[in-house]
């Protein structure tokens, strides 16, 4: 049986939502420098600073324009999720995206865990998880569009439509928005900061 598996399994007599970490989602349009902003921190953090930066998995083959991920075919990512392998996992853009199992062990054990969300996920995370913190990374609009026409996956028309589908952020819990339309050392040191104050929160709340 899969490792993640077996944490799902040891996890389901749980309640949910789990409490003790802080899970922290990313989320924005295409071409906002969401991975940027979450690679300044992992280069910034210690290894040992109680932070897991989760790395997902992706029905897409890696390359390299896009974030470093797994990547599984459509039949195999049925059967991980089948079985147990995600935390989470959502649909969208035509791809499958899960998180791993181990990402409840990352909260119950009062540690941080950061990823890349789509905004259709976050109902569900914020039922799964008691501490969580949405962060919005924002540019604008022809940044946007000179970005991921700079990726070279899509035409200009299709940049164009695919920022006119992008759909606005749930504001029913408070959302951070960072604009990442300049320095990119200027958006990643305030979400620094947002990380450095999950991780006391954390502390704090596994210390109860």
């Amino acid at each position: 049986m899969m490792v993640s598996a077996l944490i799902e399994r040891e996890l389901t007599s749980a309640a949910f939502p789990l409490r003790g970490g802080v899970f922290i989602a990313v989320v924005g349009p295409s071409g906002a420098g969401k991975d940027t902003i979450i690679d300044y921190a992992r280069e910034r953090l210690d290894d040992d600073s109680g932070v897991e930066f989760v790395r997902r998995v992706i029905t897409r083959p890696s390359d390299a324009g896009s974030e470093d991920h797994d990547t599984l075919a459509d039949a195999a990512f049925d059967e991980a999720e089948k079985h147990g392998a995600f935390a989470l996992s959502w649909p969208a853009h035509g791809l499958k995206y899960g998180l791993p199992a181990s990402v409840d062990r990352t909260i119950a054990d009062g540690r941080v865990a950061i990823a890349n969300l789509s905004r259709g996920a976050l109902a569900a995370l914020r039922q799964r998880y008691a501490n969580v913190a949405v962060v919005e990374i924002t540019a604008r609009h022809d940044i946007l569009a000179e970005r991921l026409s700079a990726r070279g996956r899509e035409s200009r028309g299709e940049v164009l439509a695919r920022l006119a589908r992008t759909a606005p952020v749930d504001r029913s819990a408070d959302v951070i928005t960072i604009d990442n339309s300049g320095a990119r050392d200027e958006a990643g040191e305030r979400f620094l900061e947002i990380v450095r104050k999950a991780i006391a929160h954390a502390d704090l709340d596994g210390s109860v």
